[in-house]
């Protein structure tokens, strides 16, 4: 990667330990397409750095002492604020981590993950893809439990597959090589599935898919 031909991208970083704030903004900044644009220990705190300045991540913590990180999720939907929101955390349970999912968020990243996997996730969410760990999407389909519409478009195969690689958060190419198929052919084949069922975008698909196909996926 040239970080001459590649766009900075802007992070917010929300957690009440300072420790640990101050110690994942020194590791991240090493990347230079990488940037710490602000660190808060609260929700208030957090907003006002988006209304005074440019974040294209906000990576948060769903434990602020005397708030959950889903205060701050619905506040800067409010807001207006459209970028991707990345939960990264010791663990939040089924029914939050169904919460967060229905209001948006880009992923949910545990803390055990290395920096390293923290850098390619916040790539990857920046980007519009989903994150969503495998060993979470059992909790969330267990936690599920939604009425479907009778008049849902049915899933092909395929779509079913897809659906699976994207909810794995695999990224094009990496669909590609799995499916046999070129990287365009994956993106055609997504549009199909966001034109199939109604969405625009990634994490809207991901949402629909966990919704009302839980049980074919």
């Amino acid at each position: 990667m040239d970080p001459a031909n590649t766009k900075t991208i802007d992070l917010l970083i929300v957690d009440d330990h300072a420790m640990f704030r101050e110690g994942l903004a020194r590791s991240l900044e090493k990347d230079p397409t990488l940037k710490v644009v602000g660190q808060c220990a609260s929700s208030a705190e957090a907003l006002g750095v988006l209304r005074a300045r440019h974040v294209s991540v906000v990576l948060l913590d769903m434990d602020l002492r005397k708030e959950r990180g889903m205060s701050f999720v619905l506040e800067a939907k409010r807001m207006g604020f459209t970028g991707p929101i990345l939960v990264v955390t010791a663990g939040v349970s089924g029914q939050e981590a169904v919460q967060l999912v229905q209001n948006g968020v880009a992923g949910i990243l545990h803390k055990e993950h290395s920096t390293e996997a923290l850098c390619r996730v916040i790539r990857q969410v920046a980007a519009g893809q989903p994150c969503l760990e495998t060993e979470y999407l059992s909790s969330l389909f267990q936690a599920m439990d939604r009425t479907r519409s009778s008049q849902r478009p049915t899933l092909t195969s395929r779509d079913q597959t897809l659906l699976r690689f994207l909810l794995e958060g695999l990224t094009n190419k990496a669909i590609g090589q799995r499916l046999d198929v070129s990287e365009g052919a994956v993106k055609a084949l997504i549009r199909q599935l966001f034109d199939k069922l109604g969405v625009r975008t990634r994490s809207q698909l991901v949402k629909v898919a966990l919704e009302e196909y839980r049980d074919e996926l």
